[in-house]
C-alpha cells in the first residue's frame, strides 16, 4: 500500500498531447516568419552549449516543456536537465544544459524561459504555502483561476510544489455557487435538484458565505461545503456546527488566502483550503539563458 501512495512528480505530468499544441502556438507567436536577428548574425551550422541559469531561489517545474519545445524547434538540440523536477535550486545553479545549433537554441530561448519561469514561480509559491501547514491535516488546492490556455500546465506546477488540484473544468465536479443559488431560488432547492439528476459518482458541493447558509447546506444533504470569505471566528463556528451535524461533510475554505494567514485557515479545522492566488498572483522566477562556445 505504501508503494502505491508514493508517486514521483513525473507521474503527474500531463500527457504530451495536451501540451504539444500549447507550445506550438507559443512558438508561432514569437517566431512568425523567423528570427531575423539570429539569421543575420549567427551562422546556421555553428554549434555550442547554452545553459538555463537561476538568478534567484525556486522550485523547478516544467522540464518536459523544455524538451518538447526544442524538439519542435530542432530535434538535434540536446536538452540535458541537470536537476530533477521538483528540486529546490539556488541563485547561479544551472537547471538545464542545451547542446546543438546556436541558431536553434536562440530561436526557442524566450519561449522556453517564458514557460519555465512561470511554472517555477507557481511551484515555488505553492511549496512555501504547503510548508506553512505541513503539520496540520488541511490540504491546499488550486482553483480554475488560471491563465487561459495554460491551465493544464499551471495546475501541474501546483502538484510539483506539493499542492493538490480542485476542478480542472466545469464538467469535473458539481460546485453550486452563489449565482447558481440566486438563479435556482435557495440552497435547499439547488441541492435537491442536483441530487435528483447528478451522476451517482459525483459529490455535491455548495458554496456559502455565512452560518445560516452553512446550516441550510448541511441540512439539505450537501456532500461538501465551501465556506467562502468568512472571518476566522465565523469559520471556526461553521466547522464546529457542520461537523456536529454530519462529520462526513467535507469542509473547504476559500477567500483571501495568503502565506501570512494560511496557517490560521488550517487551524480552524477545515479539510481543504483553496487558493486562486497560487495560479494568478505568483511571481515568475528569474532565469536566464547563457550561450557558451
Amino acid at each position: 500500500m505504501r508503494e502505491c501512495l508514493e508517486k514521483s512528480i513525473e507521474q503527474f505530468a500531463p500527457p504530451q498531447i495536451l501540451y504539444r499544441d500549447i507550445i506550438k502556438r507559443a512558438l508561432f507567436e514569437d517566431i512568425d516568419h523567423g528570427d531575423i536577428t539570429t539569421t543575420l548574425v549567427v551562422p546556421f551550422e555553428k554549434k555550442g552549449v547554452a545553459q538555463i541559469v537561476a538568478k534567484e531561489e525556486g522550485v523547478i517545474a516544467g522540464l518536459f516543456i523544455i524538451k518538447e519545445l526544442f524538439k519542435q524547434v530542432d530535434r538535434e538540440v540536446k536538452v540535458l536537465p541537470l536537476l530533477k523536477e521538483g528540486s529546490l535550486f539556488q541563485p547561479k545553479d544551472v537547471l538545464v544544459q542545451l547542446e546543438g545549433r546556436l541558431s536553434s537554441i536562440l530561436l526557442g530561448e524566450r519561449v522556453a524561459l517564458n514557460f519555465i519561469q512561470r511554472l517555477c514561480g507557481i511551484a515555488t509559491l505553492t511549496k512555501k504555502a504547503v510548508e506553512k501547514i505541513k503539520d496540520l491535516p488541511a490540504r491546499l488546492v488550486c482553483t480554475r483561476k488560471t491563465t487561459p490556455g495554460l491551465r493544464i500546465l499551471e495546475k501541474y506546477a501546483v502538484r510539483v510544489g506539493g499542492g493538490l488540484n480542485h476542478r480542472f473544468n466545469l464538467s469535473d465536479g458539481i460546485l453550486i455557487k452563489d449565482n447558481h443559488i440566486a438563479a435556482c431560488g435557495s440552497i435547499t432547492d439547488a441541492v435537491k435538484m442536483a441530487k435528483a439528476f447528478a451522476p451517482h459518482t459525483l459529490k455535491i458541493e455548495i458554496e456559502v458565505s455565512d452560518l445560516k447558509g452553512a446550516n441550510e447546506a448541511v441540512e439539505a444533504g450537501a456532500d461538501a461545503i465551501l465556506l467562502d470569505n468568512m472571518d476566522f471566528p465565523t469559520l471556526k463556528q461553521a466547522v464546529k456546527m457542520v461537523k456536529n451535524k454530519n462529520p462526513q461533510v467535507l469542509l473547504e475554505a476559500s477567500g483571501g488566502v495568503t502565506l501570512e494567514n494560511i496557517r490560521d485557515f488550517a487551524l480552524t479545522g477545515v479539510d481543504i483550503i483553496s487558493s486562486g492566488a497560487l495560479t494568478h498572483s505568483y511571481k515568475s522566477i528569474d532565469l536566464s539563458l547563457k550561450v557558451h562556445l
